[in-house]
């Protein structure tokens, strides 16, 4: 099962509507760059892989959808369309990766190109990147079984499954790839407020591999891990700099917690996140609607005067992460990965 694809009968992308689960696992059709940009802050899809595939089919859809005739147009509406893209969610380089890639792949047939063989080199480099990150994914995860024993307890933090990226996923493939080689790993996952992707999500892909999951809140997490009941943690990032890891709010909390308990760290990643140029201060945390917080549905769970404050994302210092785990192997910071 993928999470995103390209539908070539009905020049679309396609999506799992993750915003419906657990409830209904449903697809819906994206036909405009207006409407993918919707699903992106909506959460209809999301996950830093996911949206690395999601900023590369929006490129190709835009080419596919643009009705200019000349290249020089077409590239003109490309490029419009690339920036809009790219600003819909600041903080995951991966969104703005697969729109880069796609552009650069488009560049180098500038010049020469018609309109359409544009509009097929665009697609065609958005499906080299959603094909590549299942095989990229299925790499990390058996690199990264190997930081785990038979009998482990795994601690985790929002979705970095398969949900989160076109297939089998990060942080969770690394468990899936140790369940694949025999091992009994158990899962906690916590319910990753405000929008609940560790319970609505995490909970769900583990229910349906039959991987044995326990669901937390997220302040329960320092009493289970002084209770012994936690070997490891692992989770998925957003953005990889110089210093730091960024990932969904609370991420950090959990990182602290793992120190204080002598607890290894683990972050698993593919080499397309890290942002090495960057340091923690270089980076944007996107800041999402209060009403994520004030309100549940229809249900308001705060007085509608007092002040919210709602990031999306935290930074972790890399002195509290044990490993990063990527495809090309485990790094322990301060070493880091040759991504030149």
């Amino acid at each position: 099962m993928r999470t995103i694809w390209w539908d070539g009968d009905k020049q679309a992308v396609g999506m799992i509507d993750q915003t419906l689960l657990p409830g209904r696992l449903e697809d819906i059709e994206v036909r405009s760059v207006e409407q993918l940009c919707e699903a992106i802050l909506s959460l209809r899809v999301r996950g830093a892989p996911a949206l690395g595939a999601a900023g590369a089919y929006g490129v190709a859809l835009a080419a596919a959808r643009s009705e200019a005739n000349s290249p020089a147009d077409l590239l003109d509406d490309v490029k419009k369309a690339a920036g809009v893209i790219r600003a819909a969610r600041p903080t995951a380089v991966n969104l703005s990766w697969g729109v880069d890639r796609v552009l650069k792949a488009i560049d180098e047939i500038e010049g020469s190109a018609t309109a359409d063989e544009i509009r097929a080199a665009a697609l065609a480099a958005a499906e080299e990147i959603a094909g590549e990150d299942v095989a990229t994914n299925k790499a990390l995860g058996e690199v990264g079984a190997s930081l785990l024993e038979d009998g482990d307890v795994v601690l985790t933090h929002c979705n970095a499954g398969r949900l989160a990226c076109v297939g089998w996923g990060t942080a969770l493939g690394v468990i899936r790839s140790a369940v694949a080689q025999g091992k009994k790993i158990s899962v906690y996952a916590c319910e990753t407020r405000p929008l609940h992707q560790g319970s609505r999500l995490t909970a769900w892909e583990l229910s349906e591999d039959n991987i044995p999951v326990t669901l937390i809140c997220d302040s329960m997490a320092g009493m289970i891990m002084r209770q012994g009941k936690i070997d490891k943690v692992v989770v998925g990032a957003d953005r990889i700099t110089r210093d730091a890891v960024f990932n969904k709010i609370g991420t950090y909390t959990h990182a602290v917690l793992a120190k204080a308990h002598g607890i290894p760290f683990y972050v698993a990643a593919p080499i397309s996140t890290f942002d090495l140029a960057r340091s923690e201060k270089d980076v944007e945390i996107e800041e999402r609607d209060p009403d994520e917080i004030r309100r549940l549905g229809n249900k308001q769970l705060a007085p509608l005067g007092v002040p919210i404050y709602n990031p999306a994302f935290d930074a972790t210092p890399l002195d509290l992460v044990t490993a990063i785990i990527t495809e090309r192997g485990i790094f322990r910071p301060p070493e880091m990965p040759d991504i030149e």
